[in-house]
């Protein structure tokens, strides 16, 4: 029950991994509030876990703030932001539109900051702490995902500046940098594979994208909101402005040398 008394407010907890830190946090004892646009996915984790359900933009300032002036009258504190929010800006550079990269920027970055923003002076009176889902494209850039690889890239830096401006008054801020994760969002692009390889399955697209990756497989949401719910718990008590990998070890291959493996 590492999260008796606290209060999570996580954002984009409707789906893939903030549905799964959703869970966690619950099964551990804290009280989950869920924060996203879309309310029926929403609605389904609630029903799951109890949680709070507050349909809200996180990327924008009003109604943010309103969600949480919400939390802290029906909690009295907020003790974890988990900034999950996310997702798209994909596309060539050459024929991005600007709709495109400011959807990119709105939708990753925005949120993260935004969020944070708002909660921050809960979170220095509750001495709690914020967990950025970042990407290993906020370490390395993919094909064609100019927007999404940037903003990933920034999420990284704000957690950072966050962790360095914020952690003398007792908040913690740390990144956390998946690889593919069997979520809708990821099944979507495992179907592109399957029509352009022309593979049985969705299933057979996990496999190729993982074939060079050391443990040779994605990992599930479960697997990253271990990651994100230890980070936001007081075992990490002494950790500030890391990045954790949960990418089955593919950011330690030396793409270079590919060619010399079996």
């Amino acid at each position: 029950m590492r999260f008796s008394g606290k209060t999570a407010i996580i954002t984009g907890g409707g789906t893939g991994i903030g549905a799964a830190v959703a869970r966690q946090i619950h099964l551990d004892g804290g009280n989950v509030v869920l924060v996203g646009r879309r309310l029926e996915p929403l609605q389904a984790v609630a029903a799951e876990t109890g949680a709070t359900v507050l349909p809200a933009d996180a990327a924008d300032t009003a109604s943010m703030k309103a969600a949480v002036t919400a939390v802290v009258e029906k909690f009295g504190s907020i003790d974890i932001l988990v900034a999950n929010a996310g997702g798209h800006g994909v596309g060539p550079t050459i024929s991005m539109s600007d709709d495109t990269w400011e959807q990119a920027v709105r939708l990753n970055l925005n949120t993260a900051f935004v969020s944070a923003r708002e909660c921050l002076p809960h979170l220095i009176t509750s001495r709690g702490n914020i967990v950025v889902l970042a990407s290993i494209a906020g370490l390395f850039a993919g094909p064609d995902a100019a927007g999404y690889v940037t903003m990933k890239h920034a999420c990284i830096g704000l957690a950072k500046s966050l962790a360095r401006d914020y952690g003398r008054q007792g908040v913690r801020t740390n990144s956390v940098c998946p690889g593919w994760v069997t979520t809708a969002m990821a099944d979507e692009q495992m179907q592109v594979l399957v029509e352009k390889h022309g593979l049985n399955s969705i299933e057979e697209a996990y496999a190729l994208v993982t074939k060079d990756v050391p443990l040779g497989r994605p990992a599930t949401p479960e697997e990253v909101s271990h990651a994100v719910c230890f980070l936001a718990s007081a075992e990490a008590a002494m950790i500030n402005g890391a990045i954790l990998t949960v990418d089955g070890g593919a950011s330690t291959v030396d793409l270079p040398t590919l060619a010399f493996a079996n």
